[in-house]
């Protein structure tokens, strides 16, 4: 490679880093509207016109790149939806899973168009600046893009039709897991399935990991319920990564037998609640990657407050707070587990003693129940 080309590589990996920091700097300084003003919608979109088709080309095609499309609409959405699920506030969960019912998909399903394209061609460069501005409106905080669409359209429009098409497909999935469960069956498919030509067999695996998910988002953010909007989030971000993963292997490993197969397996792992795979892959990966341990152990502990003042009765419930809190409080110096299993046994054993309902007849003894 020449100099020149080496250092055009560079200038535009410079260019993307400096786009994602614009965008990072707009999103956390600017307060959201929730797009309610179509002036700046106007604005941003006359704008956008203007940039994609007038720029010069030769700062176009430094700026408007794959790099650039995958920073703004996956790599900066899945940081900010993993914060989203670790932070304990809630609304942030609806909001940036409002972006992956359409931002995200709108990636995925795009992606395929810039690889026909011819590499800084003009055609090539107007698509992907689009790509870049269409992404960023979706969650610009003066046009809250998403959070629009679904007010006036996903909400009122598509909620209503895809909840008994939710439930459809959920059902039909469970019937596909347990006739898979038969070795030859899944034998079978897979056999069919490696004969297919790569593209569609990219295209089977990006519908997977796309449409069940689309239709659980969106009846997920209609429901007043935090539980499956962060269950759901935490799919979309787990399966951002993959298909960046995916996306920049596939040109190497893609005419490898058995590829995509592994994709959609780990897939199915990721989406199903059987498995739980997103969120173990959450905590596990993605989580300590962007430095957010203490947010989330701080989000897990309002949650089991949460969960506890709703099984328990309001004195039991303080008793055990007190209980939790006098446990954590302790001489941290002090981990041997033999000598914390027993403060907790001691603290448990504290608890007011409860009569067990014993269906008609006369209590005969009692017990401390949590």
């Amino acid at each position: 490679m020449s100099d020149e080309g080496e250092n055009s590589i560079w200038i535009s990996i410079g260019c993307s880093i400096a786009v994602l920091a614009a965008v990072s700097a707009s999103y956390k300084f600017i307060e959201p509207n929730r797009g309610i003003d179509l002036k700046i919608h106007a604005i941003y979109i006359s704008s956008s016109i203007c940039c994609v088709l007038f720029l010069p080309a030769d700062i176009a095609s430094y700026i408007f790149t794959d790099l650039t499309v995958a920073l703004v609409a996956s790599v900066y959405p899945v940081y900010r939806a993993t914060k989203a699920v670790c932070t304990p506030e809630e609304s942030d969960d609806k909001e940036w899973l409002q972006y992956w019912m359409l931002g995200g998909v709108l990636f995925m399903l795009t992606t395929w168009v810039d690889k026909i394209m011819e590499t800084g061609s003009k055609t090539s460069t107007v698509w992907l600046g689009s790509l870049i501005f269409a992404s960023f409106w979706l969650y610009f905080p003066l046009t809250c893009g998403a959070a629009l669409v679904y007010d006036k359209i996903t909400e009122p429009l598509l909620g209503p039709k895809l909840k008994p098409l939710q439930r459809k497909m959920s059902n039909f999935i469970v019937y596909i897991h347990q006739t898979l469960a038969n070795a030859v069956h899944l034998y079978l498919i897979w056999i069919i399935f490696m004969f297919l030509p790569a593209g569609l067999k990219r295209i089977i695996s990006i519908a997977i990991g796309t449409m069940y998910p689309f239709v659980c988002s969106v009846t997920a953010a209609a429901t007043d319920e935090i539980e499956d909007d962060t269950y759901w989030l935490t799919y979309w971000a787990v399966y951002g990564c993959l298909f960046l993963i995916m996306d920049l292997t596939e040109a190497w490993l893609g005419r490898i037998p058995g590829f995509y197969t592994l994709i959609i397996f780990i897939t199915v792992y990721l989406m199903l609640p059987m498995f739980r795979g997103a969120d173990k892959v959450f905590r596990k990966v993605l989580v300590p990657l962007a430095g957010l341990q203490e947010l989330l152990i701080l989000r897990d502990s309002i949650q089991i407050k949460k969960q506890m003042l709703k099984d328990l009765d309001p004195e039991r419930a303080l008793i055990v707070r007190k209980s939790i809190a006098k446990f954590f409080d302790g001489d941290d110096s002090d981990s041997d587990p033999t000598v914390l299993k027993e403060q907790y046994m001691n603290s448990w054993a504290k608890l007011p003693k409860i009569k067990l309902p014993t269906f008609g007849k006369q209590p005969t003894e009692t017990t401390n129940l949590v």
